[in-house]
């Protein structure tokens, strides 16, 4: 307990702590010796890691991400986001990112749950009154660290009990979600999905051309019709693209297309030259460039490794 002003006492950091303990307890019930479950409550995904992991590109949709143990890193171009169970990290628009866990063990894994955000119910709760005065957008990226409140806990342990009671989650998890957004668009790190979610602001009609790579990565990329879509010019364009994904609009889409191609060998089981095609590319020589520039390794060699991988995880939790 700590005094307040008034020289009261507070159970504040008693309550985060326990919230914190059965948030954990009920993502390590709920996943078992899997490393990612998804769950009957549409959007939320929960994850497990018994070890750090190896640096992996992915792709991060526009979602809530929060750590209940353990620690995870992710980078988006030069930024680097850290956090552990007293943040949690929101990805505003979809983002190519370089992920890793750097702190879990058997004994203490890393557990999170990731939460996708509905741009409908954010433009839906920017219409109430009780938050629609916002800040000024700022020039951050589209990705932030927040500080995990008693709130914001409570109202991811409740969708976690969710899980308990099946026959509620049809009813309830609109409530419950509509709840975990509204914090995060009161506090500070909710500006940027703010002014991404306000039609006519500069964020929105930038993460619309967002939306169109991530849609159509497979097309050519023709900037001045991307700009002509977000309704502004070519270069303030990419000013604000690369304000928002720390990337150009082209270098979005590499990695976009190099991500979907890298899936579509380990797990889909096509040979480099077939993904290569499908993701957009018509250089065979200069797919396989890029890959290993991105990935550390040729597309044939990367893929062995992946499911050399897989298979071992596989073996190891049957064993457990």
């Amino acid at each position: 307990m700590i005094p307040n002003p008034a020289g009261e006492f507070s159970l504040v950091p008693d309550r985060l702590q326990d919230l914190k303990d059965e948030l954990t307890l009920r993502i390590a019930a709920y996943i078992g010796s899997e490393q990612k479950r998804i769950t009957e409550v549409p959007g939320l995904t929960v994850h497990q890691r018994t070890a750090p992991t190896p640096p992996c590109s992915m792709t991060y949709e526009p979602s809530l991400i929060l750590t209940a143990q353990g620690r995870k890193r992710v980078e988006l171009g030069g930024q680097t986001f850290t956090y552990g169970a007293s943040h949690y990290l929101l990805a505003s628009v979809a983002l190519p990112v370089v992920a890793r866990v750097v702190e879990a063990s058997e004994q203490t894994p890393c557990l999170a749950l990731s939460l996708k955000l509905q741009m409908p119910v954010v433009r839906e709760l920017l219409s109430r009154e009780e938050i629609a005065s916002a800040p000024h957008a700022g020039t951050g990226s589209a990705m932030s660290l927040g500080e995990v409140t008693v709130e914001l806990l409570d109202s991811f342990c409740r969708l976690m009990r969710l899980l308990d009671q099946p026959r509620d989650i049809a009813f309830l998890h609109g409530l419950i979600e509509r709840e975990i957004i509204f914090r995060v668009l009161r506090g500070p790190e909710g500006v940027r999905l703010r002014a991404i979610a306000t039609l006519g602001d500069q964020s929105y009609r930038t993460a619309k051309a967002i939306a169109w790579i991530r849609d159509n990565y497979a097309k050519p990329l023709k900037l001045e019709e991307l700009a002509e879509l977000a309704g502004m010019g070519v270069s303030t364009l990419h000013h604000h693209f690369r304000a928002l994904t720390a990337m150009s609009p082209l270098q979005y889409q590499k990695q976009i297309r190099l991500q979907e191609a890298r899936s579509r060998m380990s797990i889909h089981g096509l040979d480099a030259g077939s993904a290569a095609l499908e993701v957009g590319y018509e250089s065979a020589s200069q797919f396989t460039r890029e890959y290993k520039r991105l990935f550390g390794q040729t597309p044939m060699r990367d893929t062995r490794t992946l499911r050399s991988t897989e298979a071992g995880q596989t073996e190891t939790r049957a064993v457990r």
